[in-house]
């Protein structure tokens, strides 16, 4: 599928910048399940200083606010193919090793709360439907509700209150994971929704490593795992390390922020351009276990079951939430 996104930010801000510093993550990878055909990134009120892959292996643009303006603009657009993989990202890469990401952060830390609902899952079990069962367990226990919560709500205290938006959905997720022993790491990128190209923000999940498979996405908001709808951005332990846009300003303070995200199927498409395999997919798949991988990097057993715990995937009303 090739999709096209437009993302616009605007900052207003309420007197004169002094001195401020964004760091934006807004520009895609080709990965697994990805091929990233144009991207463009254009600034008013600022100017780009550096661009560089973080530790997390994204792509990070530090930007600095011209001082004296009291209006900023970030603007985003670009081409993405992309192939429905059952959610697999495969193989552990980058600067980190993956235990890393079986530390709890302040975010995703369990509380008495996470810890009871991560235990009501034994870790013998076979881990890939383990992990679809907790992503409902967590649904059911926090609803999906706007403005309940913000970036800095803890998982702990987002499963107390029993509501939440993806944000939440992916932290307490992740710290459950975690506390089972799991690696898990956060996700933030883009959805193609079904009923409207329009939206106000972007989405968020969560990824585990499962030994076979690698990295393995888990939209807990959804109830699926990504597939051709996604566009995978940046990703790091939790929200703080894969926001958007994080910064620090001087001699001013915000005053209001306009987000415009528009992510759209490209009409006219062609059928080869639609089942587009990204370069070295397959190869990299087949190394992520030497013996009985089919073409997603898992076994024929295991294909099986992610398409059957995924039941969903294929419901073209599923995606509904987004922060």
């Amino acid at each position: 599928m090739r999709l096209n996104v437009h993302h616009r930010t605007r900052y207003l801000f309420d007197e004169p910048v002094v001195h401020a510093l964004q760091r934006l993550h807004l520009t895609p990878k080709s990965t697994s399940g990805q091929q990233v055909v144009d991207w463009t990134m254009r600034y008013e009120g600022a100017h780009e200083q550096l661009q560089f892959d973080d530790h997390n292996m994204n792509t990070t643009t530090l930007i600095a606010i011209e001082p004296g303006v009291t209006e900023v603009i970030i603007d985003c657009e670009g081409t993405i193919d992309t192939a429905d993989n059952h959610g697999i990202i495969g193989r552990h890469a980058g600067h980190l090793p993956c235990w890393h990401f079986s530390g709890h952060t302040p975010l995703t830390r369990p509380g008495a709360k996470m810890r009871a609902l991560a235990e009501k899952f034994q870790r013998e079990s076979e881990t890939l439907p383990m992990l679809h069962a907790l992503s409902a367990a967590v649904l059911d226990a926090v609803k999906y509700e706007k403005d309940k919560t913000d970036t800095d709500t803890r998982a702990e205290d987002a499963l107390h209150a029993g509501e939440g938006v993806c944000q939440d959905h992916a932290h307490i997720f992740i710290g459950c994971a975690r506390h089972l022993g799991i690696p898990a790491r956060y996700v933030s990128g883009y959805l193609l929704m079904e009923h409207s190209d329009e939206q106000k923000a972007g989405h968020a999940w969560a990824e585990a490593h499962i030994d076979g498979l690698g990295w393995v996405g888990f939209d807990v908001s959804n109830q699926i795992s990504p597939d051709e709808r996604y566009i995978r951005v940046a990703s790091g332990q939790d929200y703080s390390e894969a926001a958007p846009v994080k910064g620090i300003s001087i001699g001013c303070s915000n005053a209001g922020l306009d987000v415009d995200l528009t992510v759209r199927r490209q009409q006219g498409q062609t059928q080869q351009q639609s089942q587009t395999q990204q370069p070295g997919q397959q190869k990299q798949s087949q190394s992520l276990n030497g013996k009985g991988l089919n073409g997603h990097g898992q076994s024929q057993s295991q294909s099986q079951q992610i398409q059957s715990q995924q039941g969903q995937s294929n419901d073209p009303n599923a995606p509904g939430p987004q922060d």
